[in-house]
């Protein structure tokens, strides 16, 4: 939220397990409804494979929260 607020694209990410925790903290922060990239938790058991699945997801999430953050008239 720091960066945005700079004008600094950003996207956060959050494993599936603390989704709620991060709703939380954008309230507390004075954003709610903070838009920010879900990934399927747990990570640490995650096998190379999945993680690299998980990874392309999380890039086509953030693709997404950042173009629509992005002012309507940038080229």
């Amino acid at each position: 939220m720091t960066f945005e607020r700079e004008g600094v694209p950003a996207v956060g990410v959050m494993t599936s397990a603390f989704v709620d925790g991060a709703e939380l903290m954008g309230e507390a922060c004075g954003a709610p409804g903070y838009p920010f990239a879900v990934i399927q938790h747990p990570i640490s058991s995650a096998t190379g494979e999945e993680l690299l699945e998980r990874a392309a997801d999380i890039v086509r999430q953030a693709e997404g929260l950042v173009l629509a953050a992005a002012p309507q008239d940038a080229p």
